[in-house]
């Protein structure tokens, strides 16, 4: 088993694939810097991270964005190495020296709008999106990220915790340098943000996963392959109350597929008991292939 796993852990990556991850963490370093400049830094909204402490030292001291978040982030990847290991290779430190430069680069650029509402929700897009395009590329932008896993590493407090108390005092502090109202809006980025990396990471194409319990588990099951034309797995479960065996019926289906199943069980067994549930993703045969 320990030496099946270290042959996975260890498998070649493909020249086209290692450029293409570093293509991924450039372009989407480069989506995040452009919709930093902009949406956010225009309408004062600093939605947490480094970014957010450079719309708010831009606001005080008038420093350049570009400066402040290589003053952080190149600080932050030397102690990630330092605390957490060699994991944060080359790839997160070309994303943590290439987003300040396109910050850098489009500096200049025209604001796309001066409305904060509007800044908030194409700013929140436009990060997510590039934050997203960089996760898929296997790595980061570093900055609080890298912070907030040295104390989840030394204090034991939950990574999602730190992320939001840090993210957390950014927002706070930007209520008292600029507005509660640019506060807010930055809490409506910061969810952006967040929502948009899961649709970048994980598709809009949600698929569904039913569980079905049946005392017909046997017509279901062949109903399933041959008119539905899916797969299906058969788990063991046992009634809480009568202690009887009853078999489970798990199977994914797309959504269109979803009306189809559901006749296909009342016409079986109308008493049958049917979950459905959303399957964010799902991997293997008929499915998407990584």
């Amino acid at each position: 088993m320990i030496a099946t796993l270290a042959k996975f852990t260890a498998r070649k990556v493909s020249p086209y694939h290692r450029i293409l991850e570093y293509v991924s963490v450039m372009v989407g370093s480069a989506i995040v810097a452009i919709a930093f400049n902009l949406f956010l830094l225009p309408n004062s909204i600093a939605s947490g991270g480094v970014s957010g402490i450079s719309t708010i030292t831009k606001g005080v001291f008038d420093w350049k964005p570009a400066y402040v978040q290589w003053a952080f982030n190149i600080p932050l990847f030397i102690s990630g190495l330092i605390f957490l290991g060699k994991k944060y290779g080359p790839k997160t430190f070309v994303g943590t020296l290439f987003l300040p430069f396109v910050v850098k680069l489009t500096e200049n650029v025209e604001p796309a709008t001066t409305d904060p509402l509007l800044g908030a929700l194409f700013g929140g897009l436009g990060v997510g999106v590039g934050l997203g395009i960089v996760f898929r590329g296997k790595a980061s932008t570093g900055g609080t990220d890298l912070a907030a896993q040295i104390v989840n590493k030394y204090t034991g407090v939950s990574l999602g915790t730190c992320v939001f108390m840090i993210d957390g005092l950014i927002v706070v502090a930007s209520a008292f340098v600029f507005s509660l109202e640019e506060a807010l809006y930055a809490l409506i980025a910061m969810y952006l943000t967040g929502k948009t990396i899961d649709v970048v990471q994980l598709g809009l194409g949600y698929s569904k996963m039913a569980l079905i319990i049946s005392d017909k588990e046997e017509e279901l099951r062949e109903g399933i392959i041959t008119v539905i034309d899916r797969g299906v797995t058969r788990i063991s479960g046992q009634g809480g109350y009568t202690n009887d065996k009853r078999p489970i019926l798990m199977v994914v289906v797309a959504q269109n597929e979803v009306t189809k199943l559901k006749e296909l069980v009342k016409g079986v067994d109308p008493s049958a008991f049917v979950i459905v549930s959303n399957a964010t993703e799902v991997l293997g045969e008929g499915f998407k292939r990584e």
